[in-house]
C-alpha cells in the first residue's frame, strides 16, 4: 500500500494529475513521519489508518466549510477525498455493518450500555478500516440502548 502511493506519486507527477499529486504527497509525508517515528516501515494497516486519518480531518474541515458557505472549498475537499477513498480497502455497507454487530452481540449478550467496551472489543478487528467508525459506534449505541 505505502509503495503504491510513492508510485502513483510519481505516476501522476509525470501525466499531469495535480491535484493526485498534491494529496498523495501529503499522505506519504504522513506516512513517512510516522515511520521516522517507529523507525520502521508502516504495514498496510497502519497506512490505511494514516489514510482514515486524512479522511476524517477533511470530513471535518468540510463541516466548518459548510458553516461558512463555502461551496468551493467543500467542492474541493470533497475531491480530496475522493481521490484518498481510492487507496481505501472496500468500505462495508450499513446492513454488513448491522450485521457483525449482531454476530457480537450474540457472543458478548450485552445488557447495558457499560457493555459497550466489550463489544466494541470484538467488533474492531472485523470492522477497523473497512466502516466508518461513527456509524458502527452509533448503531452499537443504539442496540445497547444508550
Amino acid at each position: 500500500m505505502r509503495n503504491q502511493i510513492v508510485n502513483d506519486v510519481v505516476k501522476y507527477m509525470k501525466s499531469g494529475g495535480k491535484d493526485k499529486v498534491i494529496v498523495l504527497r501529503m499522505v506519504k509525508g504522513a506516512i513517512l513521519d510516522l515511520e521516522k517515528q517507529n523507525n520502521k516501515e508502516l504495514t498496510d494497516e497502519e497506512t490505511i489508518q494514516v489514510i482514515t486519518k486524512q479522511i476524517k480531518t477533511r470530513n471535518e474541515s468540510i463541516e466548518q466549510f459548510k458553516l461558512g458557505n463555502r461551496q468551493d472549498l467543500i467542492d474541493k475537499t470533497q475531491s480530496e477525498i475522493d481521490i484518498l477513498n481510492e487507496y481505501m480497502p472496500e468500505q462495508m455497507s450499513e446492513e454488513e455493518i448491522e450485521k457483525a454487530i449482531s454476530e457480537v452481540f450474540s457472543k458478548v449478550n450485552p445488557t447495558s450500555p457499560k457493555d459497550m467496551g466489550k463489544v466494541m472489543g470484538l467488533l474492531m478487528p472485523v470492522v477497523k478500516g473497512k466502516a466508518d467508525m461513527g456509524l458502527v459506534n452509533k448503531i452499537v449505541k443504539e442496540k445497547l440502548g444508550d
